[in-house]
C-alpha cells in the first residue's frame, strides 16, 4: 500500500474512533437531540415516543383481531416509523463502537422491566404525555401542562428510588442472580459489529428513500429517527437519569443534558410557533393539571423501576438489553387498553377546569412565557447544582 493510501486509511481511522472509541459527553447529545427535535417540528411536530409506541400496541392487537383504535389493517403512523428507526439507530451505533450485546438479567429485574413498562403505559396515556413529549419536547412548546407533568415525574421518580432502596434493604435476593451475555465483543472479538452497523444504516436509508415517492413526512422522519438513536446511544442521554440522579448519587450532569437539548429546541420551537409557521397550539395538551400530575407520577414511578423512559428503553433494547424489551412489551400491552378502558371513564370524570390546554403564551405573550420557563429552568440548575454540592437529597 502506498504511502498516501496508509496515511489515509490512518485518518479515516482516526475520524472513526472520534465518534466511536468512547461514549460522547450527555450535553452534546442533549444539544444535538434538541437539534433534531426542531428539525422533525419543521417537518411534522415534536419529537414524541410513547405514541409510537402505542401505535406498536394497536397493531399487535388488530392481528389477534382486537382491533382497540379502530385502524382496521395495520397501519404505521410516522411517530411508529420514528420509534422504530430510533431503534435501529441505537443498533447501529452500539454495532459501531461494538457495545452490543444481548443481555439477560435475573428474573426479578425482568420483572421489573415489564411492571415498569406497564405503569408508563398507564401514566402516558392518562396523562396524555411521556418524558420525550410532555417533558423534552412540552417545555419548548411553552405548554403549562408539560411542566405540571415534570413535577409528577419527579414526584414518581422520589418514590421509586424510595422503593428501590427499600428493596434492596428489606428483600435484597429479589432482583440478584446471574447475568448472561450473548454475542458480547470481549478483547480481540467483535469485529462483525461495525460491519453489520454499516449494513443496519444503508437499510435504514434504503426505507427513508423508498418513502420519498408515497410520504415527504416518512421520508424524512426514518432517517431523522436513525439520527436520534444513534445519538441517544452515543451519548447514553437519559431523562431517567435527569430526574433520578438527584436522589441517588447527586450528580447534575444528566440534568444539565437535559436542560441544553430544551434550551436548543425551545429556539426553534418559539420562532416556529411566533412567526407562524407552525400552529401555536401543536404540542399543548388537554392535561392541565389533574391528568398531567397523576400521570407523571405514574410513569416517573415506572420508568424508573424499568430503569429507561420511553426512548431510554428504545435505545438500550437497541443495544441488546432484555430487561428493557420487557419494558417496551408492557407499554405495548398497557396503553392500547388504557386508551380504551381507563381513559376516557377517567376524563370524563373530570371538569373542563381540571383538563385544560394551557398555552402560556395565550394568557401572558411570548416575551413573559419564555422569561417564565427559564426561570423555571434556572431554579432547577441552581437545585441540581446546590444539591451535587450538600448531598442534602441524595441517597449516597
Amino acid at each position: 500500500m502506498s504511502e498516501s493510501g496508509a496515511k489515509n486509511k490512518g485518518s479515516l481511522r482516526e475520524l472513526y474512533d472520534v465518534f466511536f472509541s468512547k461514549s460522547w459527553p450527555m450535553w452534546v447529545g442533549g444539544i444535538l437531540l434538541g437539534v433534531g427535535n426542531i428539525c422533525l417540528f419543521i417537518v411534522l411536530k415534536p419529537w414524541g415516543a410513547s405514541g409510537g409506541v402505542k401505535n406498536w400496541g394497536d397493531n399487535l392487537f388488530n392481528l389477534m383481531g382486537g382491533d382497540f383504535a379502530n385502524m382496521g389493517a395495520v397501519n404505521l403512523f410516522p411517530y411508529s416509523v420514528l420509534c422504530i428507526m430510533l431503534l435501529l439507530g441505537a443498533f447501529a451505533g452500539a454495532l459501531f463502537s461494538k457495545q452490543f450485546a444481548l443481555r439477560f438479567p435475573p428474573i426479578g429485574e425482568l420483572f421489573k422491566g415489564l411492571i415498569g413498562g406497564l405503569l408508563m403505559g398507564l401514566g402516558a396515556v392518562v396523562g396524555v404525555s411521556c418524558t420525550i413529549g410532555g417533558f423534552f419536547s412540552g417545555w419548548p412548546a411553552l405548554s403549562l401542562g408539560a411542566v405540571v407533568f415534570t413535577g409528577g415525574l419527579v414526584v414518581g421518580t422520589w418514590l421509586a428510588v424510595k422503593y428501590l432502596l427499600f428493596e434492596v434493604n428489606k428483600f435484597p435476593k429479589l432482583s440478584s442472580g446471574k447475568t448472561y451475555s450473548i454475542l458480547d465483543a470481549g478483547k480481540g472479538k467483535g469485529s462483525w459489529q461495525p460491519i453489520l452497523g454499516f449494513v443496519v444504516v444503508i437499510i435504514g436509508m434504503i426505507v427513508a428513500f423508498r418513502y420519498t415517492g408515497t410520504s415527504s413526512v416518512l421520508a424524512w422522519f426514518a432517517p431523522i429517527g436513525l439520527y436520534l438513536g444513534l445519538v441517544c446511544q452515543r451519548s447514553r442521554f437519559c431523562v431517567v437519569r435527569a430526574l433520578r440522579e438527584p436522589f441517588m448519587s447527586g450528580s447534575s450532569k444528566p440534568a444539565l443534558a437535559v436542560m441544553a437539548g430544551i434550551l436548543v429546541s425551545m429556539f426553534g420551537f418559539v420562532v416556529l410557533k411566533f412567526m407562524g409557521v407552525r400552529g401555536e397550539m401543536i404540542w399543548v395538551w388537554p392535561h392541565f393539571w389533574v391528568p398531567a400530575i397523576i400521570g407523571g407520577t405514574i410513569f416517573g414511578f415506572g420508568m424508573t423501576i424499568a430503569g429507561g423512559c420511553t426512548v431510554g428503553s428504545l435505545w438500550r433494547a437497541g443495544e441488546g438489553h432484555i430487561k428493557l424489551w420487557a419494558s417496551i412489551i408492557g407499554m405495548m400491552v398497557a396503553m392500547p387498553f388504557t386508551a380504551k378502558f381507563i381513559k376516557p371513564a377517567f376524563f370524563d370524570a373530570l371538569p373542563d377546569s381540571m383538563k385544560q390546554m394551557f398555552f402560556l403564551p395565550e394568557k401572558i405573550g411570548y416575551g413573559p412565557a419564555v422569561g417564565v420557563f427559564l426561570a423555571i429552568m434556572l431554579l432547577w440548575y441552581l437545585f441540581v447544582k446546590w444539591n451535587e454540592r450538600t448531598g442534602k437529597f441524595s441517597a449516597y
